[in-house]
């Protein structure tokens, strides 16, 4: 079992472990900022900051950071992968359903194609909802559409039923889908339509299916054993304290497999309630949003003093769109990925890409965030569907891995490459200055 390590009293704290990696990922690039990190007396409330350092540390790099953090993360919570007892077999199941040969977005009750999906492109580029290089990744696609066969491919998808995952695409663009998640939810996975093929664990007298933090050996030996080259993606969810080890849990496992497999490719979707540097046209958008904002919201900026519709960007160009709901276990199990990311994408293929702000279960189940979500289109912020979301995150997984790129000089410029923040990085005010009238708008409208 995958746990936080103890201290000298035996207690495991997933704070201590957090605040800890943090501050040996910043030990090399800042000094003072590791410290301050360490001495946060409340992790849980003082965690946005030295989140926010890790990026500002690394403006001009990034890439030492990153190596830094993942070596404090395999240093103080060691995972041992181990042969099992008894190994997985394999359940096989084969979609019926006409292959989809072209790329088609579903978006508010439409199914876009050709001119109208090049139209939504420009539009959210225009609304400063994606970044261009996000439309064009997604156009490339629809001008190639035998990209989307591949069939040369091995898709890892662990977290298989997660709503912002790929399956449901793979499967239509008739993928052979390695599928791993708990068997709790194995009907659900199963029950997706496709024209692909579905591979999954399986032990026997039990529904198909793996937990990562019991029987990561098993699924490291299962995955060992594949035929044809693997893409292994990212797209497991846990609620607190689990999601951070579930993290360290799949980075355990990818290194073990690139280390016994020289066809392994890497596959993450960051969220945007995250800190990132960002180009600067996002940023010049932002201003210029800022700069034109309304009476109303001049005065209840000043009348609030400073709490309330502050601007998004005040000297760098760093986006803080870290949501304190969302907690420091949320924050450092993407940011684990974030670092593999960038630490693998200067040895081989990786596909990484912000996605939109969605409206996911995990999301609405906080009353406050969904009713933020509500109210976020009055920021100029687009929240997307789920079958929207996951559908334009898989033609980019394609694009990534049919043009991969290699490393850019700094880990920022690798990470906005293609973001789709959902406006996030171009809004005029700082998310966290409107969250609660957001919220509050929200929760009116739903009303």
């Amino acid at each position: 079992m995958i746990d936080f390590p103890a201290d000298e009293s035996g207690r495991r704290s997933s704070a201590a472990f957090g605040r800890h990696v943090v501050a040996d990922a910043l030990r090399g690039a800042d000094p003072a900022a590791a410290e301050a990190a360490l001495a946060v007396p409340d992790w849980r409330r003082g965690y946005l900051g030295p989140f926010r350092a890790l990026v500002s540390a690394g403006r001009d790099d990034g890439y030492d950071i990153a190596a830094a953090g993942l070596a404090a993360v395999r240093s103080r919570m060691p995972v041992e992968i181990s042969a099992p007892a008894q190994p997985f077999e394999t359940v096989t199941v084969d979609g019926d359903a006409p292959r989809e040969t072209e790329v088609v977005l579903p978006f508010r009750g439409e199914r876009l194609r050709g001119a109208d999906l090049i139209r939504r492109l420009d539009a959210w580029v225009t609304g400063g909802v994606i970044e261009q290089s996000c439309a064009e990744a997604v156009r490339e696609v629809v001008d190639n559409p035998d990209w989307l066969d591949l069939s040369d491919q091995r898709l890892v998808v662990l977290g298989a039923a997660a709503e912002m995952g790929p399956l449901p695409a793979l499967l239509a663009w008739g993928a052979t889908v390695v599928a791993v998640d708990l068997p709790r939810v194995w009907e659900r996975v199963a029950a997706v339509p496709g024209a692909g093929r579905l591979i999954a664990p399986v032990r026997p007298g039990r529904e198909p299916g793996a937990d990562l933090l019991v029987e990561l050996g098993a699924v490291a030996q299962w995955l060992e054993g594949i035929d044809g080259r693997l893409v292994v993606g990212n797209y497991v969810y846990a609620p607190g304290a689990a999601y951070a080890k579930l993290s360290v849990a799949v980075d355990a496992l990818v290194v073990h497999l690139r280390e016994r497999r020289a066809d392994v490719a890497l596959a993450f979707l960051a969220t945007p309630t995250d800190v990132f540097a960002v180009p600067p046209g996002a940023v010049e958008l932002s201003r210029e949003r800022f700069a034109a904002r309304s009476r109303t919201a001049r005065t209840t900026g000043a009348l609030s003093g400073g709490r309330l519709l502050q601007p998004n960007y005040t000297g760098d160009a760093i986006n803080d769109s870290l949501v304190p709901q969302q907690g420091p276990n949320y924050a450092l199990a993407k940011r684990i990925q974030r670092w593999r990311a960038s630490v693998a994408r200067r040895e081989g293929v990786v596909s990484f890409a912000v996605a939109p702000p969605t409206r996911t279960r995990s999301v609405t189940s906080n009353r406050l965030l969904a009713a933020a979500y509500a109210g976020a289109h009055l920021f100029d912020v687009e929240i997307f569907e789920p079958a929207t979301a996951n559908r334009l995150m898989a033609v980019l997984l394609v694009h990534q891995l049919r043009k991969p790129r290699a490393a850019a000089p700094a880990v920022w410029q690798d990470e906005a490459v293609a973001a789709a923040h959902g406006g996030l990085w171009t809004t005029a005010y700082h998310p966290r200055t409107a969250l609660g009238l957001a919220a509050v708008r929200g929760l009116v409208s739903g009303r």
